[in-house]
Formats: C-alpha cells, sequence, structure tokens
C-alpha cells in the first residue's frame, strides 16, 4: 500500500512539473490576428526580461516583461516590421534586451570567445603533456651491455631468459 501511495506522489511531482514552464502570456495579451500573434510571440521569444535576465519576456510574469509584450504586439500592429521593432527595443534597453546579441564589431569578442578559448585550450593541453621519451644514442653501451644485448637479441622475441 505504502509503495503505491509513494507511485502516485512521484507522478503527481512529474505531472507539476511539466505543467510548470507555461508561457507568462495573458489572454488580455493575445492579438486577434494569428499571424500577428506568432510574429509577437517569436520575437518575443528572443527579448530578455531585464528583471529575470535569464528569460524572456515571452516566459517572464514579471511587469516589466508584460509591459513589454505589449510594447511588441503595440508596435506590430503600427505596422512595424521585426527588424523595426527589435531596433526600436534595442533603442529604448540598450543591446541587453536582446537574448542573442547581434554580432558586430563590438560584440566580436563575446561571439568570438569561446572559440578563442578552445584554441588556448587545446595548445595548452598539447604543450603540457609528457615530454617525449629520448633514448641514448645506440653507441654509448659498454661492451658488457653489447654482450647481453647480443644474446637477447640472438634468443628471438619473448625468451629473454638465455634458454
Amino acid at each position: 500500500m505504502v509503495r503505491r501511495s509513494r507511485t502516485r506522489a512521484i507522478a503527481l511531482v512529474c505531472l507539476m512539473g511539466w505543467a510548470f514552464p507555461a508561457l507568462a502570456v495573458q489572454p488580455d495579451e493575445v492579438l486577434p490576428n494569428a499571424s500577428l500573434e506568432q510574429r509577437a510571440r517569436d520575437l518575443s521569444a528572443g527579448l530578455r526580461c531585464m528583471v529575470c535576465q535569464n528569460q524572456s519576456i515571452d516566459d517572464s510574469d514579471a511587469p516589466l516583461a508584460r509591459d513589454l509584450r505589449l510594447l511588441v504586439r503595440e508596435r506590430i500592429t503600427a505596422g512595424d516590421s521585426d527588424e523595426d521593432v527589435i531596433d526600436y527595443l534595442v533603442s529604448r534597453y540598450g543591446d541587453f534586451v536582446l537574448l542573442r546579441p547581434r554580432v558586430r564589431w563590438d560584440t566580436a569578442l563575446l561571439w568570438g570567445a569561446p572559440i578563442l578559448l578552445l584554441g588556448i585550450g587545446i595548445v595548452v593541453l598539447r604543450r603540457s603533456g609528457r615530454p617525449a621519451v629520448q633514448f641514448p644514442p645506440a653507441g654509448d653501451l659498454s661492451a658488457a651491455e653489447e654482450a647481453q644485448l647480443a644474446q637477447i637479441l640472438d634468443d628471438g622475441p619473448g625468451r629473454g631468459d638465455g634458454r
């Protein structure tokens, strides 16, 4: 009986976990035109909530995110293109409002840093590896060592016991 109730509790927790990531868009924000609403959702998914900072405004329940969602819908219904809406928001809030910053000269380090760090890591790993084994030159063997080597070579592979 305890096992069955434990299984039900786990199932309930899993179901609640799946229900959690619901979008924060309120019904009164939704545009009547489905294509304009889809554009607004696509734009909202790429814009950062200034309060939450690692969530898009489409996912955030913060009041500022709601204001930004309404602003995006307002600009879209006014006839602005997607690029115009983004430019407008960047002019008001800066590049930080974009979840994926634009590739420009001033963001080159941001985009190039992972590749640069990967390259540096590979170079460091290659240089910090074991040094190459250096064998002494062949002519530096004593007479006793040369005789022992000759005996080993005469006995054949795997038979260094002198039989």
